[in-house]
């Protein structure tokens, strides 16, 4: 009998599978699309049922002869690219340009790459869906007549290299709509009332001022609104009788979260390991592809990881369960396995994203994986087990304190005892930040020990406290939320998250400082121009039903070519009336009514690279420019220029001072004796280059993504760089001739590059 062949897309998943099929089958890998639309051109025919185009990929012609090749040579053929619509389309190609070989073709479907669950794959295995084959040409097409035709546009208006995309854009305008809500924000002055109370057995414990004349505070409609109101309260609760009003005690049961799908595995990555979705996954990536994990060969960790479906098989939920009673005990597992519903929308064709085998635990795989794999590993199989482990219970307790005149007001103080921690005991989900998050809000803790009083006790009033608050406006989007919000609203798909998140800081419409989105001025513009001329294209609502037509494509139901039909016609119109009435940016210039200084023309506001700023309007005669803001009523503030600071160094073609200046990618020597002399150069750390027969020394640098890092000035001829700041001064136990700066939430320190050398020295902080 002759060998199988299955192709897969991965090298990394094709070494896996070939460890645990043997030698009676070849696995070869496609390494992604062999083909799609051309680069160049549209590759869309819209006057014949928008046909697309395809074209064989760059430098795939080798890799399509070597699977011929191999084809020739086996019985039948698998093909088993990843089980989501992309694998579909690979499959598909891969099958078009293998027909001509005529062996009996398979479509098979990998959702975990074990040995017992690939033998079984191969069992089921079929033909290619052709419906879901159509839903991602379909996903295709519209993007392209999206991006092919918008972008162009935005090159003509506003700048060239800009780019449009159906669902970045609505992304995108998510994140300026939000960034103006907090501009147009209006904080609210309210205050609260905290007491410390004492009751007849200790401890003695915090209450909040929560109703007013029967009346409960909610900050909004009624809330103690200044510092007389709030004075006006804390004496007559100073002079009221304070009484025990009500006690009430409930056990309360708190349940864990489901397994991961992909957009909460990329939530709690972001809020918990700090990845961006990109990063994780990408990490998600290899552990479903296969680790090699020493004799056992690859091993695929984890299940695939594109899923929108919280289903998880019985042998799988049997696993957790054994392992659950063995580590914890029998109190700490459910009566029966524990079945979570499923999202509206979800496809339900993977199960959640899970660990293949639970006998792998994060402590055996140490040593085995990298830190960030072992990390996401970690989360995925805590948050496994934990879903089939029981609830947490805890006693929580309120007590009602009547207080004022004639006890109209009333306190209250919380707490609660953890009773038994359940599945807490291994995983909790992290919480998004919201508006009032690192406030102070007066309440006692849910933790805070509280004694044990009864109805019509007396208690004393130990300290009373009025304190001032502003409401909050809503938080800025981190990779997390900004996720959380796309998967609401029905935008785009679990698999495609991390793409967009990453294109629309790669394109510089938004940025992301301190975790949070910011938009910057050229997301701002284009988000303009695209909300006035293509309101439906970048709608949310709209973008989401697109979704739902994807769905259907893939299900039948509907037709792609019609759905396609539905999409240009009005898309097509707006594209016409946006190229003649969209207003040119990078040819506008608004007068301002100020002079110039340096000359009598007047300044008008242009837009840059980096947004508006003001130039005069004599250009090129005259090509002073400086940037500027605006005050309260929007009029035009310019901003006079830093003068340059002095480096203490000369330049080397003039002689003349070099000067600190700051450029698009960071800050760099430039002389002072420009337009005169030109010279510029990096700014340099000290070191030598470390390479051994480099006579370069180490520069600051900073990467397209404005990323600050270090490497040799004889770059290209050398290409030493690292991230971490190299310093002057020598290790005391290797003498190493550098050490490197590095930085974490405990402070500053000076560590030797050499990893077999452990010295390390504190570093006081930058502003002490």
């Amino acid at each position: 009998m002759g060998k199988s062949l299955i192709i897969v897309e991965s090298p990394a998943k094709a070494r896996t599978l070939q460890k645990h099929l043997g030698k009676d089958y070849t696995v070869k890998a496609s390494v992604g699309h062999i083909r799609d639309l051309p680069v160049s051109t549209l590759g869309v025919d819209i006057d014949h049922d928008f046909t697309p185009q395809y074209v064989t990929i760059k430098g795939k012609a080798k890799v399509i002869s070597e699977l011929k090749k191999a084809a020739q040579e086996a019985e039948q053929i698998y093909l088993a690219p990843d089980p989501d619509r992309e694998g579909e389309a690979i499959a598909y190609h891969i099958a078009e340009a293998l027909k001509t070989i005529k062996k009996p073709i398979r479509r098979v479907l990998f959702h975990e790459l074990t040995h017992k669950a690939v033998l079984a794959a191969l069992e089921k295995s079929g033909e290619v869906d052709h419906h879901l084959f159509e839903a991602q040409q379909a996903r295709r097409v519209l993007d392209r007549l999206v991006g092919y035709q918008i972008s162009p546009l935005l090159w003509d208006k506003v700048r060239r290299g800009l780019s449009a995309g159906r669902v970045q854009s609505v992304a995108v305008r998510m994140v300026c709509e939000r960034e103006d809500e907090i501009e147009k924000f209006v904080p609210e002055e309210y205050w609260s009332v905290t007491t410390r109370l004492a009751g007849p057995q200790p401890p003695p414990f915090q209450a909040l001022l929560e109703k007013v004349d029967g009346r409960k505070l909610d900050n909004r409609k009624r809330k103690i609104a200044n510092q007389d109101e709030a004075e006006g309260l804390v004496g007559q609760i100073k002079e009221a009788e304070l009484k025990v009003a009500g006690v009430d005690k409930k056990q309360q049961r708190r349940r864990p979260s489901p397994p991961f799908i992909t957009s909460t595995m990329q939530m709690d990555a972001n809020r918990k390991l700090r990845f961006s979705a990109k990063k994780t996954m990408a990490q998600a990536q290899r552990l479903y592809e296969g680790i090699d994990l020493g004799k056992e060969g690859p091993v695929g960790l984890i299940t695939y990881m594109r899923t929108d479906s919280t289903r998880v098989n019985d042998e799988a939920l049997g696993m957790a369960r054994d392992h659950i009673k063995q580590a914890y005990g029998a109190d700490y597992l459910p009566a029966k396995p524990v079945q979570y519903k499923t999202g509206k929308g979800a496809q339900d064709a993977h199960e959640a994203v899970r660990p293949t085998d639970v006998s792998r635990t994060p402590e055996s795989l140490a040593g085995k994986l990298d830190k960030d794999m072992l990390a996401l590993y970690t989360l995925i199989w805590k948050r496994f087990v934990a879903s089939q482990m029981a609830p947490a219970i805890y006693d929580q307790t309120s007590i009602r304190i009547a207080a004022g005149p004639d006890g109209r007001h009333e306190l209250k103080a919380t707490g609660s005892i953890m009773r038994f921690p359940g599945f807490m005991t291994l995983y909790v989900e992290a919480m998004d930040e919201t508006p009032e998050d690192g406030k102070e809000s007066g309440k006692s803790g849910k933790d805070a020990p509280l004694p044990d009083l009864e109805e019509g006790q007396i208690l004393k009033l130990e300290e009373i406290t009025p304190k001032q608050h502003f409401t909050q406006p809503p938080p800025r989007y981190t990779e997390a939320t900004l996720v959380k919000a796309l998967e609401e609203n029905g935008v785009g798909r679990p698999s495609t998250y991390a793409a967009i998140l990453s294109t629309i800081v790669d394109k510089e419409y938004a940025r992301l400082t301190q975790r949070k989105f910011y938009p910057t001025d050229l997301g701002r513009m284009v988000n303009q121009l695209l909300v006035a001329h293509f309101p439906k294209v970048i709608d949310t609502d709209f973008t989401a039903k697109l979704e739902q037509e994807l769905d259907e494509i893939e299900t039948g139901k509907v037709d792609w070519v019609q759905v396609m039909r539905n999409f240009y016609g009005p898309f097509q119109q707006n594209l016409e009336q946006a190229k003649e009435e969209m207003k040119s940016v990078k040819h506008s210039a608004v007068p301002t009514g100020l002079n110039c200084p340096q000359c009598e023309g007047e300044l008008v506001i242009k837009w840059g690279r980096k947004g508006e700023f003001l130039a005069c309007s004599n250009y090129p005669d005259c090509k002073h420019t400086q940037d500027f803001t605006r005050d309260e009523e929007g009029k035009i503030k310019p901003l006079e220029r830093e003068a340059p600071e002095e480096s203490g160094e000369s330049c080397d073609k003039c002689g003349r001072p070099m000067v600190y200046k700051h450029g698009r990618f960071g800050k760099f020597l430039a002389c002072s004796g420009y337009p005169d002399c030109k010279n510029v150069r990096a700014i340099s750390t000290g070191v030598g280059c470390p390479e051994e027969g480099c006579d370069g020394e180490l520069v600051q640098k900073v990467s397209k993504r404005g990323k600050v890092f270090y490497s040799c000035n004889r770059y290209p001829k050398c290409t030493f760089a690292l991230w971490d700041k190299p310093v002057a001064k020598p290790c005391p136990l290797c003498n190493s001739p550098f050490l490197v700066e590095k930085s974490n939430k405990k402070g500053r320190r000076l560590v030797c590059p050499d990893k077999e050398c452990r010295y390390s020295e504190e570093l006081p902080e930058e502003n002490e």
